[in-house]
């Protein structure tokens, strides 16, 4: 793949307060709630919902505001316990953290009060929103704060405890249920069929991006599976997450859950089965895997745009 070199972050790039505040969120990886979302919307409208924008684009700016407190409290929180001040081997933007701390352009104290602020605002909006859409609402966004904070805060401190894949599927699954409640008001199965496959796709991203944090995060005490696990085994784990992506699919659509052309979405499941190989071959060599990261990134987004798009063409 095309190898683009990413500089890192330094003080004369953010002289602006605004830009510096909000590229300190990572907003290239706030793509991925973005299109959890965009997936709950669609399948909402798919099963026959009456599109409501205005409470549509209220729950995608929330999530937004959520994901973004959870990447820069991350920050804050990695540099509390060392990981990424100590890490060589990061490949950046993609693992290593936002370097925002480390290089100077906030200080530890800044970043804590930056990510409770947005968090804290996420959760003022949710409270009007749910008084909107309904109190269903309030309960899948509680699961949704409490997992993100819990995913790298102290004292739970979930990742560390191999529970950070867990975490990120309930996440982004939550957002398409979330999504999927501010039209439909109440629960249904429908976004948990749609979503699922993504989310196991998005926690694939989490999982291959652990391994050039390696050697920095076990020194750092955070035991995350990558940690925990032989690497001969840890390898293992990426291509199960794809199988249980595809077969979900397959299923939902051989009980006609899920339109035929769905299965045009496990397309760029192909792109993971790339990244896997790749993995297998350099898990070990972590400047080796800038490929199979790509290929994680591209096989997730591609097939929730694909989904979307023939939920969309069915409903012509």
């Amino acid at each position: 793949m095309l190898k683009l070199e990413v500089a890192e972050p330094s003080v004369a790039q953010y002289l602006n307060p605004i830009t510096l505040y909000f590229a300190a969120t990572r907003p290239a990886f706030l793509l991925a709630t973005l299109f959890a979302y965009f997936l709950g919307l669609v399948g909402a409208v798919y099963s026959g919902v009456h599109f409501q924008a205005e409470t549509a684009m209220l729950g995608v700016l929330l999530a937004l505001l959520v994901h973004a407190a959870v990447n820069v409290l991350n920050d804050y929180f990695d540099a509390m316990n060392g990981t990424d001040a100590q890490n060589t081997e990061r490949l950046y933007p993609y693992t290593g953290g936002s370097r925002f701390i480390q290089n100077g352009l906030l200080t530890i104290g800044q970043t804590a009060i930056f990510g409770y602020l947005l968090l804290f605002m996420a959760i003022l909006g949710g409270l009007y929103l749910a008084w909107l859409v309904g109190v269903g609402l309030i309960a899948i966004g509680a699961v949704g704060v409490l997992v993100g904070w819990a995913y790298s805060a102290t004292p739970l401190r979930l990742n560390s405890r191999g529970l950070g894949e867990l975490c990120v599927a309930v996440g982004f699954i939550g957002i398409t249920i979330g999504a999927d409640f501010v039209q439909r008001h109440s629960f249904s199965m429908q976004p948990l069929i749609i979503g699922m496959p993504y989310a196991l796709l998005v926690t694939n991203l989490l999982y291959i991006n652990q391994f050039p944090d390696r050697k920095a995060d076990a020194q750092a005490g955070k035991d995350h599976l990558v940690v925990r696990l032989p690497i001969a085994y840890a390898v293992l784990i990426y291509p199960v997450l794809v199988a249980l992506a595809f077969f979900w699919l397959i299923f939902f659509v051989y009980i006609k859950a899920l339109p035929i052309l769905a299965l045009l979405s496990a397309l760029p499941l192909f792109f993971s089965v790339r990244a896997s190989w790749l993995l297998h071959q350099f898990s070990l060599k972590p400047a080796q895997l800038l490929s199979a990261i790509k290929l994680t990134l591209v096989a997730m987004l591609s097939h929730a745009l694909l989904l979307a798009l023939v939920m969309l063409w069915e409903m012509q």
